[in-house]
């Protein structure tokens, strides 16, 4: 088997693309990233050495590059998006053109592919919008109220519209907040454990009590494996943790883990539309067989000894990229 993942040699993307290799070390792996801010080369070390990978560089939205790769793949797995909803609100142009525009560009490729078995979209649970009360369901409506939520939104019902009117073997994943290793830094959990590592005030939104569920990335490798194997083409599946935490109870968690004081915790000004909840019902995806299976105290406390321990891969990045000193002035200090 042949499969073509898309990332931005991120976190999700990277993550997926080692358990792939261990799942399932006779297929090949093909692997398309433009290499943004947000993507390291690092992230994919060692992975050379797996029979059969292949990694190319560029860009989703190129269809020269797409026409390089997808031909001849069995599996299509489209992670590559902008995913940091605070940077979508003053640059939603690179999200529409990334998310919406690039997967396009994948779906006319894959349309034009012979024997494509799967094309697995991955969306978010922020489609949904805030929910209040309850837990999504996949018939829900989609009422994204950012322009990442709604890029992400965009490229959800463009894949699905390709099985809808080409038959292209399209399934949707909408995947609740993923947490682990190798996630960049502007992104709450790793940018709050290596501030608490360094005594640096953690910028907490509004009142705190946002609430967000948590999947441990390696549980979101494992379904996404599965629907694969068992989804049924045309349809949607949510992937949720089951670990709803409200954001304040998160911070302290992170502080006790690391032995810190709560008087790290500095409320800063509250992000525009900023959702109050998220939740999702997966009933669709466990009557597949799966189940979450890291626990959220263990994945918690296993991925800030991982920042604990790999202070070389996350400093420079703080401390050096433009980029990140740049988004985190404009929203935590400026």
């Amino acid at each position: 088997m042949r499969v073509l993942v898309t990332v931005r040699a991120g976190f999700i993307g990277s993550n997926f693309v080692r358990y792939v290799a261990r799942a399932h070390p006779a297929w090949e792996i093909l692997v398309l990233d433009k290499l943004t801010y947000a993507g390291r080369r690092e992230n994919l070390t060692g992975l050379e050495d797996h029979p059969g990978f292949r990694f190319e560089k560029g860009d989703i939205g190129d269809p020269e590059a797409v026409a390089n790769v997808l031909p001849g793949c069995d599996y299509v797995v489209n992670f590559a998006a902008e995913t940091h909803v605070d940077r979508s609100l003053y640059d939603a142009g690179s999200f529409i053109m990334t998310d919406v525009y690039g997967t396009f560009v994948l779906l006319e490729a894959a349309r034009r592919a012979p024997g494509l078995k799967r094309f697995v979209q991955i969306s978010t649970d922020e489609v949904y919008g805030s929910v209040e009360t309850g837990s999504s369901t996949e018939s829900d409506p989609l009422l994204p109220r950012n322009p990442y939520s709604a890029s992400k939104a965009g490229a959800d019902r463009l894949a699905y519209s390709y099985w809808a009117t080409y038959g292209v073997p399209v399934i949707v994943t909408r995947a609740s907040n993923n947490y682990g290793p190798h996630q960049f830094p502007e992104k709450i959990i790793p940018l709050f454990v290596t501030h608490a590592l360094d005594d640096i005030p953690l910028p907490l939104y509004g009142d705190g009590l946002n609430v967000r569920d948590w999947l441990h990335v390696d549980d979101h490798c494992r379904a996404v494996d599965l629907l694969i194997e068992k989804g049924v083409p045309g349809e949607t599946y949510n992937v949720g943790g089951g670990n709803e935490v409200a954001n304040i109870d998160l911070t302290r968690r992170i502080l006790a883990l690391l032995g810190k004081p709560e008087t790290l915790i500095r409320r800063v000004a509250d992000r525009a539309g900023h959702d109050r909840r998220y939740s999702l019902g997966c009933a669709r995806l466990r009557g597949l067989g799966w189940s979450p299976r890291v626990a959220f105290e263990a994945g918690l406390r296993a991925t800030v000894d991982w920042y604990r321990a790999n202070e070389a891969w996350w400093r420079p990045l703080k401390e050096a990229d433009p980029a990140f000193r740049e988004h985190y002035h404009r929203h935590y200090e400026g």
